[in-house]
Order: C-alpha cells, then sequence, then structure tokens
C-alpha cells in the first residue's frame, strides 16, 4: 500500500468538516520529534473527546561506502499518518489516545561486489560487479496506535500538546541474492541463517515509537 500525504490530508480535511457542527473550535498544531515533523488537525466534539489527523516524516535517506571491494548502499524512507481519538477522563490537558496509523516505514540495505568478497551464512563468495546481496527490513503499512498525551482539548488560542505512544506491528525481514552468486549450491541455505540473524535483532522490532510535542492554534 502506497501512503499518499495529499489525500490522507484530504481525509482528514473531510472527517474535520463532519465534525464542524460541534461548538466547539478546531485546532491546527505542528508536530516535532519521532517519527518526525509534521502537521495535525484537532477537532473536540466534547470536553472530553476530541478526534485528530496528522501527518509526520522524516522523509528518505541515503548513502554510499565502498569496503574491501564491496559497495554498500544505505536507504530508508520514514513517514506516517494517523487517525486518532483523545479521551480526558480527568478535568485538565491529560489524555489517553488511541487509533490507527498508516505507515511507510522501509530500510534497504545492498551490498555490491567487484573483485572482493561477501560472506553470507557460514560461507564468504568470492564476487563480480554483477552479484550482490539485497536486504529489506518493513513495517506493516496499518498498525494500531496507543498513548498517552497533553493537550488538543477544548480551548482557543496557543495550544502546546506532547505525545508518548506507539505504533504497535512487526517488523518482516527479506533477503535476495543476485548475478553468480544465485547459481551457488549452497546459498539458500546461507541465505536462510543470514535472515535468521538479522531476524534475531531488528526483526525483533514490533513497535514504532512517537514522542512528540506540538504548538499548535484554536480557532
Amino acid at each position: 500500500m502506497r501512503f499518499r500525504p495529499v489525500r490522507f490530508c484530504a481525509a482528514a480535511a473531510a472527517l474535520a468538516a463532519s465534525c464542524l457542527n460541534a461548538a466547539h473550535a478546531g485546532e491546527i498544531y505542528l508536530g516535532l520529534g519521532i517519527p518526525g515533523v509534521g502537521l495535525g488537525y484537532a477537532q473536540p466534539l466534547s470536553p472530553s473527546l476530541t478526534l485528530r489527523g496528522d501527518f509526520l516524516t522524516l522523509g528518505s535517506r541515503n548513502a554510499t561506502e565502498t569496503e574491501s571491494g564491496i559497495r554498500y548502499d544505505g536507504s530508508f524512507k520514514i513517514q506516517r499518518g494517523a487517525l486518532l481519538a483523545d479521551w480526558f477522563p480527568f478535568a485538565g490537558t491529560f489524555r489517553l489516545t488511541g487509533g490507527a496509523t498508516f505507515n511507510t516505514f522501509k530500510v534497504v540495505l545492498d551490498a555490491s561486489g567487484a573483485g572482493g568478497t561477501l560472506t553470507i551464512g557460514d560461507r564468504t563468495y568470492a564476487t563480480t560487479a554483477a552479484d550482490g546481496l539485497n536486504v529489506q527490513v518493513k513495517f506493516p503499512s496499518t498498525t494500531p496506535y496507543i498513548g498517552i498525551g497533553w493537550g488538543h482539548q477544548t480551548g482557543s488560542g496557543l495550544r502546546f500538546s506532547a505525545d508518548i505512544g506507539a505504533s504497535i506491528g512487526r517488523a518482516t525481514v527479506s533477503a535476495a541474492v543476485r548475478g553468480q552468486l544465485a547459481g551457488q549450491p549452497d546459498i539458500q541455505s546461507n541465505l536462510d541463517k543470514e535472515l535468521a540473524e538479522l531476524r534475531d535483532g531488528v526483526g525483533k522490532v514490533r513497535a514504532l515509537p512517537q514522542l512528540t510535542i506540538g504548538i499548535g492554534y484554536s480557532f
């Protein structure tokens, strides 16, 4: 599923428009922290309930290094949208938050050989320029969100907020080889061993944290 910020913002705006008959002012806010920077809209329905939609992103990054004849290319892309409900159980700014996030979280590592060696599993292979190993780590595109926070309650004027929570889901790891490496008789068993080691690390990630602060204005 490809996440499209423009469509998400349009959906959030439609949600906000459906709530305008509630006699509470909406709030536009900016967020900063983990997982990035972004924009959101909050619509209080009552003193104890607010609906929100926001979008946060770290954008995309790429890096390349060459070591011992092996070229390593790395890239990641992190962004997410969210539809959230805030419940204020006490009089004040503290709230409990639940909802869903729509994520693009992907890390790609690619190793390309050109006369060097590449160790996969228990064996070290001699490589050519056509040989390589590609590893991808992905987080689910849609996940539930739970958290706590402060702010976005009914009111007017300049507002401050904070969120502590997580999108709950498990990262998946996949790998593939190319070139002459793919024809090696033992490549699959060694690739399985390499994947098992990776899953013992990043594959154990079961949540994406959120730790953000925000500033907004309620009309």
